[in-house]
């Protein structure tokens, strides 16, 4: 069983109308129950919760975090971002959504302003498959569609991705590195472009597939722990 923590900062669907009504329970709580019943032991986070939800308990016992924010990104501590940083270091897997591209957490693990060009106009987007062969896009068709979502356009600040999974097209023009991997320490990353808080994307079938694949990818065996500092030779020094 997977152990999924989905993390949200709650803050658009308590203070916008229009987000509550489209996320009555939170955005955390579509995720949430989007992808259960997929081998996955699932529980919740919000920003307002003591130490956001993310205590060392918690964090000791994810295996996989999701990460949602936008409007609160400088509310989170930095001791909890640290924290999650190590967990990752040591093995978490960590799926960060849309948004959450400018998130501490991202930003510090990828070391760039993860800055972009971003519009909202309701348009479509078309999420083409360009690694047929990931397991994230199993199942997946050659794309899917999204009739209205929020713009992200290139040029993506971060660093040249470990793998490039999805490429988005817009029908203002524009294209985008939408779904993509890294490794750090022994922890995999996965940040995926939908989901802005005013569209049902949480809701899409493709979209929860996308982020159920990812959990499955994430979450796989890390290889062997590391040890690190002052290390006691393994065999006589005799040359001393």
């Amino acid at each position: 069983m997977v152990k999924v923590t989905v993390w949200n900062e709650n803050v658009h669907e308590q203070t916008h109308e229009e987000v509550r009504s489209v996320y009555p329970e939170g955005i955390h709580n579509a995720i949430a129950k989007g992808i259960a019943g997929s081998g996955f032991d699932v529980r919740t986070a919000t920003l307002e919760q003591p130490e956001h939800g993310l205590t060392e308990a918690v964090l000791n016992d994810t295996d996989v975090l999701i990460w949602w924010g936008h409007m609160a990104h400088d509310k989170v501590d930095d001791a909890i971002v640290e924290r999650v940083q190590k967990r990752v270091w040591e093995g978490m897997g960590l799926i960060v959504l849309h948004s959450g591209h400018f998130s501490k957490i991202f930003k510090k693990l990828m070391g760039t302003s993860c800055d972009l060009k971003w519009r909202e106009a309701n348009e479509k987007e078309r999420i083409w498959v360009v690694d047929p062969a990931h397991p994230i896009a199993e199942g997946l068709g050659q794309y899917f569609e999204l009739k209205h979502e929020e713009m992200y356009g290139e040029h993506f600040d971060i660093p040249a991705p470990d793998e490039l999974v999805f490429i988005s097209w817009f029908e203002g023009g524009e294209v985008f590195r939408s779904g993509v991997t890294y490794h750090r320490g022994q922890g995999k990353i996965f940040y995926f472009r939908p989901g802005h808080e005013t569209h049902p994307t949480y809701y899409d079938e493709n979209v929860l597939k996308v982020i159920s694949n990812g959990v499955r990818w994430a979450a796989q065996p890390h290889g062997t722990k590391q040890y690190y500092g002052n290390h006691k030779p393994l065999e006589e020094i005799r040359s001393k």
